[in-house]
Order: C-alpha cells, then sequence, then structure tokens
C-alpha cells in the first residue's frame, strides 16, 4: 500500500526525491547536499526499491503526489507530519512543520511544473503553434478573492504571456526560477497543450504552513490537447494580493 512505502522510506531518501521534484539532477543534488553522486544515487535506488518504481522521476512524483493529497484522517496528517529534520544513524522521524521552500519555492518551473508535467505528463510535440488569444472563462457563480486570483493568473499562462505571469508570482517563485527559465519550461510543456477551452472551480482549502499559510485551488480543465485535466495552483498572501507560488497541471 502508498502509505507502507511513504513510512519505509528514509527522510534521508525523501529529501532527495523532494530534491528532483524541485528541479536538481544527481550532480546538483550532490552539491546542494554536499555529498557524492554515488550516494545520491544509492539512495534514489534503495527508494524506487522501496516504491516499486523504474524511474526515480516517478518516485519523485509519488511522493510529491502522497505529501500534497488532502489528509483524509487524524491518522493521515499525523502521517503527513513525519520528520523532516536531518534524521540520525537510526533514521529519527522527528515532527516537523511543513517548508515553504517546498511547498512554494519553484514550485512551477522546474519544481512544481516539473513535478507535474515532466514527470507525470507524456511528452508532447511542440510543433503546435501557441494561441493567439487571451480565452475568457468566467466562473458560473461568485467565487473568493483566492479563486479570481489563480483565475487572473493562469489567464495570463493561457495566452503564452510568460513575462507578466513569472512577475505576477510570489517572491518565493521568482527568487528559485528565473523569466528565462519559467519561458523555456512553458514553451515546452504547456504550449502543446492548446487553448484552454473551459475551467471550472473543483475545490478550494487552505494549507497551514509557515510563513503564512497557504490557499491551494484546484481546477478541472479542458485544453484543446488534453481534456479532463486538473490544475492545481497554490497561492500565499503577499500584502493585500495573493500571489501565485506554485502550479500543478496533471
Amino acid at each position: 500500500m502508498m502509505s507502507e512505502w511513504y513510512q519505509a522510506l528514509t527522510e534521508k531518501e525523501k529529501e532527495t526525491l523532494r530534491l528532483i521534484v524541485r528541479g536538481h539532477d544527481a550532480k546538483s543534488m550532490a552539491r546542494h547536499l554536499g555529498l557524492s553522486v554515488h550516494t545520491i544515487n544509492e539512495r534514489l535506488r534503495d527508494a524506487r526499491r522501496k516504491m516499486a518504481v523504474s524511474s526515480s522521476r516517478e518516485a519523485a512524483r509519488l511522493l510529491f503526489d502522497r505529501e500534497h493529497e488532502p489528509p483524509h484522517s487524524l491518522a493521515d496528517m499525523a502521517l503527513r507530519d513525519a520528520g523532516d529534520g536531518t534524521p540520525g544513524a537510526q533514521g529519527d522521524q522527528r515532527p516537523r512543520h511543513w517548508s515553504p521552500a517546498w511547498i512554494a519555492g519553484g514550485v512551477f518551473a522546474m519544481s512544481l511544473f516539473l513535478a507535474a508535467l515532466a514527470l507525470a505528463l507524456s511528452p508532447v510535440a511542440e510543433t503546435q503553434s501557441p494561441v493567439a488569444s487571451r480565452p475568457v472563462l468566467a466562473p458560473a457563480v461568485p467565487e473568493t478573492e483566492v479563486v479570481q486570483s489563480a483565475r487572473s493568473w493562469l489567464a495570463l499562462v493561457d495566452a503564452h504571456d510568460w513575462n507578466e505571469s513569472w512577475r505576477e508570482t510570489g517572491s518565493a517563485f521568482r527568487a528559485l526560477n528565473t523569466a528565462a527559465t519559467w519561458s523555456s519550461l512553458s514553451e515546452q510543456v504547456r504550449t502543446p497543450l492548446g487553448a484552454a477551452t473551459e475551467r471550472t472551480l473543483a475545490s478550494q482549502e487552505e494549507l497551514p504552513a509557515p510563513p503564512r499559510g497557504y490557499q491551494v485551488v484546484k481546477f478541472r480543465t479542458s485544453f484543446a490537447a488534453k481534456p479532463d485535466t486538473m490544475e492545481t495552483v497554490t497561492l500565499e498572501r503577499d500584502g493585500k494580493a495573493w500571489r501565485v507560488v506554485g502550479y500543478i497541471i496533471g
């Protein structure tokens, strides 16, 4: 069962898989953690074995899905809150808090974008031309300020306005992802999906986490090349505005 492999993973293995979601490869993970590439590869191999998958990216995606699914019980919530500190020789499981860098930093380009797209979506041809017009996808009923902010940002993405959509993200996002990185990855992954023809609000929930918590908004969206897709937008309060710090398509 999923909970069994999650409990079987050590915190070091989880840490390594989370770095894949943030866009790291084995060499950059080794530099980031001050370890050898051999040690990183050993961690990934052990994680793949415990999770019964053949790909480290698939393992990272599964871990991401497990740690970001809404908790259905106190037991699930307790499992999520398993330790994130530096484990000792026996792999201690000390209580932790959500790290804003994990939830927000680089949450789309080179992180959530990679988690949901490079890890979850199958490759799509890149020869299709971008959408020229910005679709107007109006909600059927009044929605919260958070949902409206998410829709406004998605409209920029739908219009392939990569620079403006990058400028409208939160500071944690921009700190880890340059405008050039965001534009390049968006062209590779978002453009082939084509126009967003319908976008319906699925849910909105609060994710308590330091420093101020996050709002997670989910839409069911139909793209020209991929109907019935779930979009997840994570937002953080920035002064009087809500800024996007995470985006998943998958």
